[in-house]
C-alpha cells in the first residue's frame, strides 16, 4: 500500500513492477484515494540479468498519458537487506538521466606508435561492438546510437556512431581511434595540451542515445573506464549501462508520499545435479528414519527461524522425486501424538499442517480453478450486497435482501464444492487417507474425527482461504474491493463452518461470535449439508482408483493476452501483429480475438512440434517466441520478458513427449524468400540450431530438484551453528542418560533419539561443507576469469 500520496487531477492509483525499465507486472487501479490500498502478491522467476527492481506509482489519466507520481528502486546488490520483511520506502522523483537499462559490448587497446622521426606516442583504440536490453521508448524499439569521448582535464574529443533502427539490441561494430599522448617534436597548436601524467586522468565515456529526429534525443544510459586500467594490454568486457553522476542523487523536492512493500529475493547458484546426490538423498530417505525427528527433513524444519523457509523447497523437492505422502504420514503421526483432544487434530501450524497446506497450494491449482473460478468470477463481476452485519449496513440497505444474496452465493460456492470430488487430484486424496487413517487410529473411540482430519484442510486451509484471498490462487487478477472482499469474507466463514460439519456433530449456535451469524446459520440447519459434507469427505480420502480428471476434461495451464503475426493464410492483407487472447490446455493451444470467444485458430498439442524464442532481429521485436507445427510457425510477441519466458516453459512442459519433437530450429524468421539466420532459400529446409534442452515433463507442476536441494543446502550453511551445538547436544545425551536441571539450548527442539539424531547430523555437516567447498572453488574460478567492466 502508499501513504501521503501527491494529489493530482484523479486521484485513481496504480503500481508498477519493473525490471529495470521493463515493466513485468502491473496492479489495478485504486481510485478516489491518497493513501491506497493495492494488497497484491506477485512471484515470478527472473529470466534476465538486471539492476534495478523499480515500482513505479502511477496516477491514471483517461483522455491522457499517465503520470508517473514517483518511483522506489532498489539495486540488485541491496535487494538481500530488506528480502523477509516490510519495508516503508520513500517515493522518489523519475528523472530520466536515472532510467536506464542494457548493456554495451567494448573492445579497448592501447597502442604505442613510432612516428616517423622515431619518437613514440600511444593511441587509443576503441572498437564499440554491440549493445544488449536498450529499453523500450513509447512502447516501441528505440533508434539508438553511441558517443564515444575520451574526456580529461583539458580535453573532451568525441565521436558518433551511426544510428541503428528499431532494435534494442543494435550492433554497431565501429572502431575510433584516440591520440593519448603526443611525441615531443608535435609542434602543431591545438586546443588542448597533453602531457605524459595526463593520462592518469583519462577516461573513456560512452553514452548511448536514442535518435529523435524531430524531437529531443534520450538518454539511455553511459559508461565510463579509467584509461589507466588498460596498462598497455587490450581486452574486452560487457558493460552495464549506468545513469548519470546526477542522476541518483537526491534533490530537494516535495515529499511524493512513500510505498509498503515486502519483498522476497532468493538468488541460488545452482551446480551440476551431480554435485547434490548425496544431500539429495539424505533428504529423500527422511520418511524411512526412525524416528522421524532424526531425520534430516525434519532437521530442517526444527534448525529454520521460520519454519515456512524450509517447507516449501521440501516439499517441492519430495514432490518431485515422489517421496511426499510417506513422510507427511510420518510426521503427521509425530504430530498426533502430542494433540490429546480430538477436536483440535491438525489446528496448529507444525510441520505436518504446513507440509499440507503447501502441497495444496501446489497440486491443487486447476483443482480451485474449475472448481472456484467460475462462481467467483460471478461474485466479483457482477456483486450483490451482502452485508448482514446491522453495524455495518448503509442507509437503504434492506438486510434480508442482503441475506439471500450471502445465501444465494453461499449455497453456489458449497454445491460447486462437494460435487468437485472426482476433480480432487490423486495425490491430495492420498495425503487426505494417511491423515484420515491416522486420526482414526490415534483416538479410536471418536467416530467423528476421521472427517475432521479432512475438513481441516480441505475447508479451513484449502477453499475458504482461496475464497476470501482469490488474487493469491489466481483465481482473479487482483485483489478485489472493498465491498466484493466483505463478500467473499462472510462466504469463507460460512463454507469454514458448513466445513466443520463433517464431524457429524450438531454446531453449536452459541460458538458464534457474531449474532448475525448465528441468525444467519440458522437457516442451514438441514441434515442435507451434513450428509453433502460427509459423502464429499469420503470421496477425496479415499485410495479407490477413478479416472483422471484429466481424461473427462483438459486441464487449464496458462492465459493471457498477446500479440501473433499474421501467418497468411489468406492472399488479402498484410502481414502485421495483432492482438489476441491465447489460451492453453493439456489439450490444444488456441488464440481467439477476445476472451470468452470461439477461438479463431487451434493447434493440438500433439502436433507442436518445437517451442522456442525468436531472435529479435527477425520483425526489430523483442520478448519473442515461435510455436512450430505442422503449417508455417505461429510467431507471437508477449508483454515482456517474464511473461515470454513463463509461457516457453508452459508449452515446452505440456509437448516435452511429442514424438515428432524437432531436433533442430531456425532461431529467425523466413522473410523475403531466405532465412535470416542461415540464408537458406528453402523453406522447409532443416533447422540451422539445436533446439533447447529437455524440460521436466509434469504439465501442473514446475520443480527444478537441484535448485530446491541448492536452496536446501543453503538453509542448512546459514544455520551451521545451530546444527553443529544440536550435535554437540546429542553428544552429551548420549553419554548422560539423567534428568535435565535446567533448560538447554537445545530445549525447544524434538530430540527422541540422540544416537540416531547425532548420525544424521554428522551426515549433513559432512554433505554441507563437502557443497561449500564445490562452491568456493565456483566463485573463485569466477572471479579469476572475470574482467574489469564485466557483469
Amino acid at each position: 500500500d502508499a501513504k501521503h500520496l501527491v494529489p493530482n487531477k484523479m486521484r485513481d492509483f496504480f503500481c508498477t513492477i519493473n525490471l529495470d525499465q521493463e515493466e513485468v507486472f502491473r496492479t489495478q487501479v485504486v481510485e478516489k484515494s491518497l493513501s491506497p490500498y493495492f494488497g497484491e502478491e506477485f512471484y515470478f522467476e527472473i529470466p534476465r540479468t538486471f539492476q534495478w527492481l523499480s515500482f513505479y506509482i502511477y496516477d491514471k489519466s483517461v483522455l491522457q498519458k499517465d503520470l508517473r507520481i514517483g518511483k522506489v528502486s532498489i539495486k540488485k546488490e541491496d535487494l538481500c537487506n530488506y528480502t523477509g520483511k516490510e519495508n516503508w520506502f520513500m517515493l522518489q522523483p523519475v528523472d530520466s538521466n536515472s532510467e536506464v537499462q542494457g548493456k554495451v559490448h567494448l573492445e579497448l587497446k592501447l597502442n604505442e606508435l613510432i612516428t616517423d622521426n622515431g619518437s613514440v606516442c600511444q593511441q587509443l583504440v576503441v572498437h564499440i561492438k554491440e549493445c544488449h536490453g536498450l529499453p523500450l521508448i513509447n512502447g516501441q524499439n528505440c533508434d539508438p546510437y553511441a558517443t564515444v569521448s575520451l574526456v580529461g582535464p583539458s580535453r573532451n574529443d568525441q565521436k558518433k556512431t551511426k544510428v541503428k533502427k528499431k532494435t534494442s539490441n543494435p550492433q554497431f561494430n565501429e572502431t575510433f581511434y584516440f591520440e593519448v599522448t603526443r611525441s615531443s617534436s608535435y609542434t602543431k597548436k591545438s586546443q588542448f595540451q597533453v602531457e605524459e601524467e595526463d593520462i592518469e586522468k583519462l577516461e573513456v565515456r560512452v553514452d548511448l542515445w536514442n535518435n529523435g529526429n524531430l524531437v529531443q534525443d534520450i538518454f539511455l544510459g553511459e559508461i565510463k573506464v579509467p584509461v589507466k586500467v588498460l596498462r598497455n594490454d587490450s581486452f574486452q568486457a560487457w558493460y552495464l549501462l549506468q545513469p548519470r553522476e546526477n542522476g541518483n542523487k537526491p534533490s530537494k523536492t516535495d515529499d511524493l508520499g512513500s510505498l509498503r512493500l515486502y519483498i522476497c529475493y532468493t538468488e541460488d547458484c545452482v551446480l551440476p545435479s551431480e554435485y547434490y546426490t548425496s544431500l539429495r538423498d539424505l533428504l529423500l530417505k527422511s520418511s524411512e528414519v526412525q524416528p522421524i525427528s532424526a531425520s534430516a527433513a525434519y532437521i530442517l524444519s526444527e534448525v529454520c527461524r521460520d519454519k515456512c523457509d524450509a517447507v516449501l523447497p521440501l516439499v517441492r523437492l519430495l514432490l518431485h522425486h515422489r517421496k511426499l505422502v510417506p513422510f507427511v504420514a510420518a510426521v503427521a503421526e509425530l504430530d498426533l501424538k502430542d494433540t490429546q483432544e480430538a477436536n483440535t487434530v491438525f489446528r496448529g501450524n507444525s510441520l505436518a499442517t504446513r507440509c499440507v497446506d503447501e502441497m495444496m497450494k501446489i497440486v491443487g491449482k486447476h483443482y480451485l480453478k474449475v472448481t472456484l473460478k467460475p462462481v467467483i468470477d460471478e461474485i466479483c463481476e457482477s456483486p450483490k450486497p451482502c452485508e448482514i452485519d446491522p453495524i455495518k449496513l448503509r442507509e437503504g440497505d434492506n438486510v434480508e435482501i442482503n441475506m439471500e444474496n450471502l445465501r444465494y452465493y453461499v449455497d453456489k460456492v458449497f454445491r460447486e464444492i462437494v460435487r468437485s470430488s472426482i476433480s480432487c487430484p490423486t495425490l491430495m486424496c492420498d495425503v487426505f487417507y494417511s491423515l484420515r487413517h491416522l486420526a482414526a487410529t490415534r483416538f479410536p473411540n471418536d467416530p467423528h474425527v476421521q472427517y475432521s482430519a479432512v475438513s481441516s484442510f480441505v475447508f479451513l486451509r484449502f477453499f475458504a482461504v482461496a475464497v476470501v484471498s482469490p488474487h493469491t490462487f489466481h483465481l482473479r487478477p487482483h485483489h478485489p474491493d472493498a465491498q466484493t472482499s466483505r463478500t467473499l469474507t462472510l462466504i469463507s466463514k460460512a463454507i469454514q463452518t458448513l466445513g466443520s460439519w463433517g464431524s457429524l456433530t450438531k454446531s453449536k449456535l452459541s460458538s458464534f461470535k457474531e449474532t448475525f451469524m448465528c441468525e444467519f446459520f440458522k437457516t442451514f440447519q438441514e441434515d442435507k449439508f451434513t450428509e453433502s459434507v460427509k459423502k464429499f469427505l469420503d470421496d477425496v480420502s479415499s485410495t479407490e482408483s477413478r479416472e483422471p480428471s484429466g481424461l473427462s476434461e483438459p486441464v487449464h495451464l496458462k492465459e493471457g493476452e498477446m500479440y501473433k503475426r499474421a501467418q497468411g493464410r489468406t492472399r488479402i492483407g498484410k502481414k502485421n501483429f495483432k492482438k489476441r487472447w491465447f489460451c492453453l490446455t493439456s489439450r490444444e493451444f488456441t488464440y481467439h480475438k477476445q476472451q470468452d470467444k470461439e477461438p479463431i485458430f487451434t493447434i493440438p498439442i500433439k502436433n507442436i512440434l518445437a517451442v522456442e524464442k525468436l531472435d529479435e532481429s527477425s520483425f526489430n521485436k523483442k520478448n519473442m517466441f515461435q510455436v512450430l507445427h505442422g503449417e508455417k510457425p505461429l510467431y507471437i510477441q508477449a508483454n515482456n520478458c517474464v511473461e515470454a519466458s513463463e509461457w516457453i516453459e508452459a508449452l515446452c512442459r505440456v509437448t516435452r513427449c511429442n514424438q515428432k519433437r524437432l531436433s533442430f530450429y531456425h532461431p529467425s524468421a523466413f522473410l523475403n524468400g531466405n532465412w535470416l539466420c542461415c540464408k537458406a532459400t528453402i523453406e522447409n529446409t532443416v533447422g540451422c540450431a539445436r533446439c533447447t534442452a529437455d524440460v521436466p515433463a509434469d504439465t501442473q507442476i514446475e520443480i527444478d530438484g537441484d535448485r530446491e536441494t541448492e536452496r536446501i543446502y543453503s538453509l542448512f550453511a546459514v544455520n551451521m551453528s545451530k546444527i553443529q551445538k544440536l550435535e554437540e547436544a546429542c553428544g552429551s545425551i548420549a553419554v548422560y542418560q539423567g534428568p535435565r536441571k535446567e533448560p538447554d539450548d537445545y530445549s525447544n527442539f524434538t530430540i527422541e533419539d540422540s544416537v540416531a539424531t547425532f548420525h544424521t547430523l554428522k551426515q549433513i555437516i559432512d554433505t554441507v561443507e563437502k557443497l561449500s567447498e564445490s562452491h568456493e572453488k565456483y566463485r573463485k574460478k569466477r572471479s579469476s576469469s572475470a574482467k574489469y567492466g564485466s557483469e
